[in-house]
């Protein structure tokens, strides 16, 4: 059994930044590559990021790239989201995945965390 916690969501102003983290417990996820999504009010949940096992393979959605960046600390059985530059439209509850490959995480991950709310100020 893998269990997710998302952490590091609030309210910030357009322009700031935050830092998200998922904490896995239960069991490793050193071997699993992982991911982030989020889902805004009204819509379907969509991808945002992934990272591969040995962070070789990254890959964004387009609206986030060169302002979010992914990253994983398997020591810490931690993901990480780097958020900068937010704007209104990132406001959305931002949960985080594990799958067995980047391929897995975009389109049926293994195992989902709970999510934590982005609220972002105009």
């Amino acid at each position: 059994q893998v269990r997710l916690v998302e952490s590091g969501g609030g309210l910030v102003q357009a322009g700031g930044s935050l830092r998200l983290s998922c904490a896995a417990s239960g069991r490793t996820l050193s071997t699993r590559a992982m991911g982030w999504f989020r889902q805004a009010p009204g819509k379907e949940r969509e991808f945002v990021a992934t990272i591969s096992w040995n962070s070789a393979i990254t890959a964004y959605e387009d609206s986030v790239k060169g302002r979010f960046t992914i990253s994983r600390d398997n020591a810490k059985n931690t993901l990480y989201l780097q958020m900068d530059s937010l704007k209104p439209d990132d406001t959305a509850v931002y949960y985080c995945a594990a799958g067995p490959s980047t391929q897995r995480v975009r389109s049926a991950p293994d195992y989902w965390g709970q999510g934590t709310q982005v609220t972002v100020s105009s």
